[in-house]
Parts: structure tokens; sequence; C-alpha cells
């Protein structure tokens, strides 16, 4: 009821705020919100490799409700695992959200509520059209959004917003592509250099001795004019005419060089391996589990973390939240490894009482099997966790003692 009285409050410091404006954002649910492409991410190849290998990755995580590591379903487990609103998957929300984050600094969703004030629909609006501020009355943060109806207010409880990093100052993040703002520019002078340096035509100095008449003169040129246009072909170098052709300066690993240059660049902007961008140069992992560790670690770790932590505060209730309700992403499909390294894990996690069968089966996308695939085992070989340790060894002793009986009986 705290969390329930505090929004109400909030509410109606809204509704002072926007001087009679309704609050309706039912306007959005067709809009076009990434109508506007970005210079820089339309058109440069490894910006849009490495922003589009972030968002598929994020949105492709699986996130789940859970209470006490159990999962939950519930109607606000459904917005953030299949439907968000009408006219999107979460797939989509998720992306569109990680894309406006590496594109703008910032992503933002609206969270709608129905007169429960439960949450009803989450939608996902362009970064260029919202403003945080801090609200001089109660301190809290507000966000000012640009709607097709006017100008709306709107709660920070009410708004989701990823980020990349900012400052004690700062609201907002700051933008990768701004930061990479001289890297994208002197990308583009050398490509564009690169390419009309390829697509000028070859010269040549034509060379003819002063004893030549004017009309003969006339027959060198005109021979040679048309040798240049048909772009080859035959042509008589007669006594006193010399034709050397101009040394081009263009090189290609010129070009190379720099491309390499802008990928390193633009991999520790965002954050991710050089081998992400298809540069091989200076790796130094022994496999590609280690790479997907770093990857993992340094990079999708913090990202993950922030989306969870937006959901839990502000989709999920204060009482929810104690009461042991949490959204997680999970992280550990990307670290199983190669079949032999997710072999050997799960024998040991197997034989030494770490997983059951069934947990291991659900890993692999297999179904579960019901009995003892549910209980936890331990090497010995293999009993129960629960069994009396006296009872195991008795057992191996009876069944040695069987043993003997048969050989000598045989």
């Amino acid at each position: 009821m705290k969390w329930f009285s505090r929004f109400r409050s909030a509410a109606k410091a809204a509704v002072a705020g926007w001087k009679g404006n309704v609050f309706d954002f039912s306007g959005w649910a067709g809009r076009v919100f990434w109508g506007v492409d970005n210079a820089k991410l339309a058109t440069n190849e490894t910006i849009f490799s490495v922003i589009s290998r972030l968002a598929n990755t994020l949105s492709t995580l699986p996130i789940k409700l859970y209470q006490s590591y159990d999962i939950v379903t519930s109607q606000v487990s459904d917005l953030v695992t299949t439907a968000p609103n009408p006219n999107m998957t979460s797939f989509d929300l998720f992306n569109k959200l990680e894309v406006a984050r590496n594109e703008t600094g910032n992503g933002y969703a609206i969270i709608m509520r129905d007169i429960r004030m439960q949450p009803e629909e989450i939608l996902p609006i362009d970064s260029s059209l919202v403003t945080p501020f801090l609200n001089s009355d109660d301190g809290h943060l507000w966000y000012q959004v640009i709607g097709d109806n006017g100008t709306h207010y709107v709660h920070n409880m009410n708004m989701i917003h990823v980020k990349h990093i900012t400052g004690t100052s700062r609201l907002v993040g700051i933008s990768p592509i701004k930061v990479l703002k001289n890297t994208l520019e002197y990308d583009k002078a050398v490509q564009e250099f690169s390419l009309s340096e390829m697509q000028k035509k070859d010269s040549f100095i034509l060379e003819y001795g002063a004893n030549v008449d004017s009309e003969k003169r006339q027959r060198i040129i005109d021979d040679f004019k048309r040798f240049y246009r048909d772009n080859g072909g035959i042509l008589f170098q007669e006594p006193g005419v010399t034709v050397n052709e101009l040394e081009r300066k263009y090189f290609a690993s010129d070009t190379l060089a720099s491309e390499k240059i802008t990928r390193s660049r633009v991999a520790n902007v965002f954050n991710v391996p050089a081998s992400f961008l298809n540069d091989s140069e200076g790796a130094s992992f022994s496999s590609n589990e280690q790479l997907m560790i770093q990857f993992v670690q340094m990079t999708l770790t913090p990202i993950a973390r922030q989306y969870e932590q937006e959901l839990n505060k502000k989709l999920l209730t204060h009482d929810q939240r104690m009461a042991g309700f949490y959204f997680k992403c999970n992280l550990g499909g990307l670290l199983r490894g190669d079949t032999a390294a997710r072999t050997n894990f799960y024998q040991v996690m197997l034989r030494s009482a770490g997983m059951t069968p069934n947990e291991v089966r659900r890993l692999e996308d297999l179904p579960p099997k019901s009995g003892p695939a549910e209980e936890l085992w331990i090497s010995g070989d293999l009993y129960p966790l629960e069994m009396d340790p006296r009872d195991r060894k008795a057992s191996s002793e009876k069944g040695g003692e069987e043993s003997e009986q048969a050989e000598e009986t045989t």
C-alpha cells in the first residue's frame, strides 16, 4: 500500500503539471518508432555489425520471473517473456531498447497500467522525444515526452530507462556513436579517398620532339585519345614520341590498416572482443569458450543486470520483491561450451550431487523423467544423497558376498 500511496501522490503532481492535458498514449499504438535512421548506424558497416550483435544476443536471452529460484507465471511475467503489447513480441521490445541504447545512449519504454495500477502494456519510445529531469518540488525523476497529442510528463516508476554510462550530474547515457565521432569521420574520409583513387583512370605523359610539325602532332594526339578512350589497344610509338605512365599513389594496404584501427576503436567503445568484428589481430584466446566467458562477464552481464533491475523496480511492487520475486536473465546457455565440455561438466555435477539428471535434461532441452531422475546422486558408485553411508557400505558388502557365493556355486 505504501507503493500505491506514493504513486497516487506522484500522479496528482503530474496532473497539476499537465494543466488539464489528457494522459493518453493510445495514439502511439500504431506509431513507427524508428522511422528516422541514424546516419552512422545506417551507413557504417562496423557500427551496424556491433549493435546488431549486442541487440540480437540480448534479445535471445531467456528472461523469467522467479520466486526463490522457482519459475513463476503471471500477468507481469507474460508482458516480459511473451507479449509486452499487442504489436510486438518480447524479442522485438528488448531488441528495440538495446538498439536505441547503443545508438543514442538511451532506450526508453513506457509502462501502461490498468485501473488497479498493474502493468498492462510496455511501449518503446523514440529516444529523441524523451527528456529526463528532476522535479524541484519532490526531487523525483520525471520524463518529458513529446507525444502526438502534446507534451506529457511521466514519473520514473512508469518509464523503463536503459542507458550507457552516466556521470554524477547526468541523467542520460553517453552515446557511443558520439564518442566515435572522430574515428568514424576519419574512416569515412579514408574510404572516400580510396574510392576516388580507385575510380580514377590511368594517367600518362605524352612527349614528342620539337621537330614534329603541327599536322603530325595532331595525328599523334588523336591516336593517343583513341587509345585512352578505348581503354587500351594498339598505340604506335613513332620516332620522337615517348609515352610514360604516371605512378599511382594508392595502396590497398593503407585502407586495410585504417579499417583495423576503426574496428579496434569500435570494439573498445562498445566493450566487445575485437574478434566479434572479424579482427583476429592480437587475439590470445585458446578456445571459443574463453572468448565467450570474457564477452559474458565483461559485456553482457552488466547490460543484463541493468535490464533486470529496471524490471524488478518498476514492474514488481515492494511486497512482491520482499516475497522473493525477481526477474533474471539466463546467461548460462552462452557458457555451456561444446559437447565435450558440457559432458564433462554434467558428469562432475551429477557425481557430486550438484545437479539432478532432470536438471541436466532441461539444460539440453530434453523432457524430464519421473522417479529417481528428480533425486540427487553421489558417486560411490552413485547412491541417493539421502542414503545413510552405512547402508551404502552394507549394500556393497552384500553385493560382494553374493558375488563370492556365486563363484563357489560355479
